[in-house]
């Protein structure tokens, strides 16, 4: 496994998250997730200008394994979706942390991200599974 991008906010169900200079905060699964996963064959995710609450289910990526909900790891309204990824699903595995992202939120909250694990953390939680 690659080193895991300090710069990004991590959960312990493998998303990650990074805050945007527009307030917005862009959503994608972790390294780990989408090679656990396999393969992406199918991406589905919101209609922009949804709201979504903490975690409720936003999105789904379809790898040749499973199919698996991804859950919101913060509640806001849906602003933007990677739409290059309904042709292309394999850049989530091809990069996770840059084209392969999902979705984009604008937190309810300005400090959403605070009780998320940074990259130190996130290590921790790979290194005990």
């Amino acid at each position: 496994m690659s080193d895991l991008p300090a710069d990004l906010k991590y959960t312990k169900t493998h998303e990650w998250l990074r805050a945007e200079s527009d307030g917005s905060v862009t959503l994608g699964i972790t390294e780990h997730a989408q090679d656990q996963l396999g393969d992406m064959v199918y991406v589905e995710l919101p209609e922009t200008g949804r709201t979504v609450a903490v975690d409720e289910a936003c999105a789904v990526v379809e790898s040749v394994k499973a199919a698996s909900d991804v859950y919101a790891p913060i509640g806001g309204e849906i602003v933007a979706v990677n739409e290059d990824l309904a042709d292309s699903p394999e850049k989530v595995n091809q990069s996770p942390y840059g084209d392969g992202w999902l979705l984009r939120i604008k937190p309810e909250s300005a400090n959403a991200l605070d009780s998320m694990l940074d990259a130190a953390a996130y290590q921790a939680v790979l290194d005990s599974e």
